[in-house]
């Protein structure tokens, strides 16, 4: 078997980021181990706070994101860290060449049931003229990711990852290393499967409605075929499942005034999972443009998101 540090290696992967990756692995492989753990180690339950996006945090969406903030400051390659879970970006060493940013733990909602959870991240060159704390560190469109993946806590610990080629699927074995398991991850252009949180239905735009509708239908209606809807409540789980089995993943924009823009945060959620898709053959959109062609705006700004199976996403396009 082949560990994430060799695939790395041949692929050319430059030296500073590799050791990046492996910083940021080592870190979620500590994660792994609370997770693991549940309750036996206290680290269920509410922080009794909230996050910069108004959420509250959970114990381990606190304890994730301290680990991967201490990990990361202490590498000379960071000059900047931005997170869900931090208001600000933190500044690092000066003279680090990326900066990163991650959702320590994104589902939740999942934790406190045992549920699919995971650490989603992304790299970028950091940008020598702007300080190490500013915001504009990050303001770079998706196509400028150097490195983006997830790790999702799971009955394995899975990696998937991205350096510019292909999107690799890494398993964790029971010595803490990651062994490549799939060599390339391939999205089927065309799917049967979709996942979206149906109780927004009426929320979503009438044409996006008819859109579902056509999809419920099944065989009997316009599509000429049945589709199955699967919905974990965590993007890193859905999106998890489009890499391995195809499909396609939505959290659209609603009319509720709270996500009326999409829940997903462009940064460090669709950012990442959108070059995924991408390195796998799938499409990424808010329903307009590519999501890796957004100028971002804001630090924790939020975009509707439609990604999977090439040809499903480009029939959405235009409905939001």
């Amino acid at each position: 078997m082949q560990s994430v540090a060799s695939q790395l290696n041949q692929d050319k992967t430059p030296a500073p980021l590799t050791e990046l990756v492996l910083t940021l692995l080592s870190a979620s492989t500590a994660i792994a181990h609370k997770v693991r753990q549940g309750a036996l180690a206290g680290v269920l339950g509410s922080a009794a706070q909230q996050n910069v996006q108004g959420e509250t945090q959970k114990k381990l969406d606190v304890i994730a994101n301290d680990i991967l903030k201490e990990a990361l400051l202490a590498s000379a390659h960071v000059k900047s860290v931005a997170s869900e879970e931090e208001d600000n970006v933190v500044p690092g060493n000066p003279s680090g060449a990326y900066v990163v940013a991650f959702d320590p733990l994104d589902g939740s909602s999942n934790i406190d049931i045992n549920g699919q959870i995971g650490t989603i991240f992304t790299i970028y060159r950091a940008l020598p003229d702007v300080a190490a704390d500013s915001h504009k560190q990050f303001a770079q469109q998706g196509r400028a990711q150097v490195c983006a993946g997830y790790v999702l806590y799971g009955p394995s610990t899975q990696l998937a990852l991205t350096t510019g080629g292909p999107s690799r699927l890494y398993t964790l074995d029971p010595h803490d290393t990651y062994q490549l398991t799939q060599a390339e991850l391939a999205i089927a252009p065309e799917c049967q499967e979709f996942s979206v949180n149906m109780s927004n239905l009426r929320h979503w735009s009438p044409a996006l409605q008819g859109y579902i509708q056509s999809l419920q239908a099944g065989k009997d209606g316009v599509r000429s075929k049945d589709f199955n809807m699967r919905w974990n409540g965590a993007m890193v789980g859905d999106v998890h499942r489009v890499l391995m089995r195809g499909g396609i993943f939505l959290y659209p924009a609603n009319t509720q005034g709270a996500v009326h823009n999409g829940k997903l945060r462009l940064l460090y959620e669709a950012n990442p999972m959108a070059l995924l898709v991408e390195r796998a053959g799938g499409r990424a959109s808010d329903g307009k443009q590519a999501i890796l062609d957004i100028e971002p705006g804001t630090l924790h700004q939020r975009v509707p998101v439609f990604m999977g199976a090439a040809q499903e996403v480009a029939k959405l396009e235009g409905l939001v």
